[in-house]
């Protein structure tokens, strides 16, 4: 049978690809080099349309093949839409100066600041048309409004600066994520901010005020970091939770309680199904004439709607409601609920309004956990009669310490990746809380939110903590366990895409045909087990330098530019802290003037005060990086300065048959609109 056949006799069964094939030109549009030109969008969409008339016109057995051109067109035209849609000035040079804005949003900062997020800006001596229109800035000053309700408008001295720039060659870039945000500068002040403007109205400010009064009355009636987990399940809010505790959850692999996604909001909207559904049976009259099951699903589809708005809406919580949404509908139209085409309509909703989720862990993730899980539950369902079966006692048991193990299997690939760490014990940390999720805290949490209007809230909220303090419990015990974490290398740029394709061609394809998906996959594991990490890292700022060496990467600093000496550490797959790099060999000379040599060529950081003495010397003997602009080299010094690292950014350096090879992360990021 040719490959043009195979399709024809799936026809019918081809839907779930869908959104793969949309996923792939999303993809190829964020993957580009360069942002294409307007006739290039036309030529695109010209491909698309006449795709889309050979897959109507030409005879059917080709259908499925200019379908998916199609597709693969309009992910990139949805993608490079979305781009343009969201466009809005951002920060191009360093800023200080008086700050008014109004507050959206109040969390905290990876080092515990209060940390708020800013609209309606208004920057002195930035003309109109060059204000950000959205600001994040970290609130480091004592005294004045350190927590302003949102709607307050204030006004502060801070320090602005334009979205950081990758902290190496292919990293994370969160320009790309500031840019879909909306977010055109970042920044710290250290003078106290003051409210010039009470709180406004509006429908999101209000159910903004609303959500934070409800995470200020739980952390009220649960203390400690009991309190500050049930606040950040139910409203989002995660800036009380220690970052301990925190540390502790995401190394027993239990992070992912703390984010109201898929779990929670299938948890929530079970629960109260359940109820509705119970409780309606209970009611002959009612039971007799109505169809409660779909009543049960509407007042279900109801309350993932209020817990979408009292959680912050942000885009994971979205997904979720969507999905839910999905599967809900499908009860209201009698078709079956839980299937691949049904999530497959759910992340094609997604991927066309928020195409740029594709890139983000949290969809990866959430959608790798739930296509395996209905796969492998799908395929337990239609095994043979006369195939053993579990004791129904044990089933349920069976069933939770099985989906934990099918979503730890499906998103492990995209956790190492993205966060650069394995727990080793995970699987038995989430056998040991997940269930106490869907079984005690959830509908514990119902039940208080049922009994708050008549003051029983604490019959609910007493349970809810009880189970809370179990998995925080069981977060504490696993994340001290030795060999808790595996740290893993950060990957190549084709490693997820190719086991993803890999994975959904083996879950979406039938026949003896899907164990080609292993090949892509195994691929994807050579190519991460041969992942090649920089010999030399040398930082945008041109004040820091890491050399690989025999015990791990050595650092020029003990601190200062804490996140890329993080970022570097972690995507070497390395636990150490910055002190604990700068000790290690690696860098020679000394402070002030540290080398390292890379295929037989020297590389010097010269800093601190001298430094221009130093600056000749160091000239002659290879290459030099200084955290200064220099106006005047000596003649023929292979000079990496401030302004040259500002134009190329961050350096890779890696040893090659000719001398060194140097990779600059402007070039690898492309000439996109968030890096320009």
């Amino acid at each position: 049978m040719g490959p043009l056949s195979a399709l024809e006799a799936r026809r019918g069964h081809l839907f779930p690809w869908t959104p793969v094939l949309l996923a792939v030109g999303i993809g190829g549009y964020f993957a580009l080099p360069v942002d294409p030109p307007p006739w290039g969008y036309g030529a695109v969409a010209a491909m698309a349309g006449l795709a889309a008339v050979g897959a109507w016109r030409l005879p059917e057995i080709w259908g499925p093949v200019f379908t998916a051109l199609a597709l693969v067109c309009l992910g990139v035209l949805l993608a490079g839409a979305r781009t343009q849609m969201v466009a809005a000035p951002k920060l191009e040079y360093r800023f200080y100066g008086v700050v008014e804005a109004r507050v959206l949003v109040l969390d905290r900062s990876l080092s515990d600041a209060p940390r708020i997020t800013l609209d309606r800006v208004w920057l002195e001596r930035v003309p109109p048309e060059k204000t950000p229109h959205r600001l994040r800035i970290s609130l480091h000053g004592d005294g004045g409004v350190t927590d302003p309700a949102p709607g307050t408008r204030i006004a502060m001295m801070a320090h602005l600066s334009p979205p950081s720039a990758p902290a190496e060659p292919g990293g994370f870039d969160f320009r790309r994520h500031a840019w879909f945000d909306g977010l055109g500068a970042v920044g710290y002040a250290r003078t106290p901010a003051v409210a010039l403007e009470p709180p406004e109205g509006g429908l999101t400010l209000i159910v903004h005020r609303a959500r934070m009064h409800l995470s200020a009355a739980l952390r009220d009636r649960i203390p400690g970091d009991q309190g500050a987990f049930a606040a950040a399940i139910l409203t989002g809010d995660r800036s009380a939770i220690s970052r301990e505790t925190l540390q502790e959850l995401r190394d027993s692999n239990l992070a992912h309680l703390l984010a109201i996604s898929g779990l929670h909001m299938g948890l929530l909207t079970g629960v109260v199904f359940a109820a509705l559904r119970f409780g309606l049976a209970m009611i002959p009259a009612v039971a007799l004439r109505l169809p409660i099951k779909k009543l049960a699903a509407v007042g279900a589809l109801a309350a993932g709607a209020v817990y979408l708005a009292l959680s912050g809406g942000n885009v994971a919580t979205e997904r979720a409601y969507v999905m839910v949404a999905v599967v809900l509908v499908a009860v209201l139209a009698d078709r079956r609920a839980l299937t691949l085409r049904a999530v497959a309509f759910a992340a094609l909703i997604i991927l066309v309004i928020a195409p740029e989720s594709l890139t983000q862990a949290g969809f990866q993730m959430s959608f790798a956990a739930t296509t395996a899980l209905i796969a492998v539950f799908g395929a337990l369902r239609d095994l043979p009669e006369g195939m053993w079966r579990p004791p129904r006692w044990a089933q349920g048991a069976l069933a939770v310490v099985l989906s934990s193990a099918i979503a730890g299997f499906a998103t492990a690939p995209f956790g190492a990746a993205h966060f650069n760490q394995v727990s080793q014990f995970g699987l038995l940390a989430n056998v040991l809380s997940v269930p106490l999720m869907g079984l005690l805290v959830i509908p514990a949490a119902v039940a208080a939110a049922c009994l708050a209007p008549i003051g029983l809230s604490v019959l609910g909220l007493e349970p809810m903590r009880w189970g809370i303090a179990w998995i925080l419990g069981v977060a504490e015990w696993v994340a001290g366990l030795e060999g808790a974490v595996w740290p893993v290398v950060a990957p190549g740029p084709w490693v997820l895409p190719l086991i993803s394709l890999g994975a959904l061609w083996v879950i979406l394809w039938t026949g003896r045909a899907r164990a080609a998906g292993a090949v892509p996959i195994l691929a994807a594991f050579v190519l991460w087990a041969q992942t090649e990490r920089p010999a030399l890292l040398i930082a945008e700022s041109g004040g820091l330098i890491g050399a690989l060496g025999p015990e791990g990467r050595a650092l020029s600093k003990p601190g200062g530019e804490g996140f890329v000496a993080l970022s570097w550490l972690e995507n070497d797959g390395d636990r150490a802290r910055q002190e604990e790099a700068f000790a290690r060999p690696g860098l020679g000379g000394e402070r002030g003037c540290q080398s390292a040599e890379v295929a037989g060529e020297t590389f010097t950081l010269v800093t601190g005060r001298g430094w221009a003495e130093r600056l000749a010397p160091a000239c002659a003997a290879g290459w030099v990086v200084v955290p200064q602009e220099v106006e005047q080299a000596p003649a023929g010094c292979r000079l990496l300065d401030r302004g040259r690292l500002a134009r190329t950014g961050a350096l890779a350096v890696y040893p090659g048959p000719d001398g060194p090879r140097i990779v600059a992360a402007r070039r690898v990021a492309g000439d996109r609109p968030w890096t320009q």
